[in-house]
């Protein structure tokens, strides 16, 4: 472990996979923790991202003032926005409401991402790892939802709901990829000072 993430829940580095489904993903996880071949480019983009002039805002932008990081609680914002979307699609005359929510989805990204991209900067590799395949899911949700977007402007709806349910599909992936990370990981949990 690591100063920046106490093992404060180690109860989740021992609890046994159920089934095949979960024990390939756990072992694709641990294949990606340990492969090596995106460590130049991790190292290099952390050390680009640590030398950005933030001064104090660095601090705010991981939410020490709150205890814990800000990011989780701003991806809610982006997530909430494209779930309801995708309820707003399933309600008859929602199109509109379903437009509009993904409009202000896709503009809570870049809070999320910044935030994401701070606490990221300063992960070892293992951590790290996880957190670029997070990051680059996430690209692909959000491009996902983008075409949404552009399709309902068009009035395309049906095609604006099946980009919405691939980026929904998108979303999933990098959470399960951001959990692992927050939670099996443990990183981002900071003891009592």
């Amino acid at each position: 472990m690591n100063d920046y993430a106490p093992d404060i829940y180690p109860e989740t580095r021992t609890v046994p996979s159920s089934g095949a489904l979960s024990s390939r993903w756990l072992a694709g996880l641990s294949r990606l923790e340990h492969a090596k071949a995106a460590d130049p480019v991790i190292q290099k983009l952390q050390r680009s991202i640590r030398s950005l002039p933030m001064g104090e805002a660095r601090d705010l932008l991981r939410g020490r003032p709150l205890g814990h990081p800000v990011h989780p609680v701003l991806v809610q914002v982006p997530i909430g926005c494209w779930l309801s979307a995708a309820v707003m699609d399933a309600v008859p005359g929602g199109q509109r409401a379903a437009t509009t929510l993904t409009a202000v989805g896709l503009a809570g990204v870049a809070p999320a991402a910044v935030t994401g991209w701070v606490d990221w900067a300063d992960l070892p590799p293992e951590q790290a790892r996880v957190g670029l395949a997070h990051a680059v899911a996430n690209v692909t949700a959000v491009a996902f939802f983008a075409a949404s977007l552009t399709a309902r402007l068009r009035r395309h709806q049906a095609r604006g709901r099946l980009w919405s349910l691939a980026g929904l599909a998108a979303v999933g992936v990098t959470g399960a990829l951001g959990g692992h990370v927050a939670y099996r990981q443990a990183v981002g949990a900071w003891p009592a000072t």
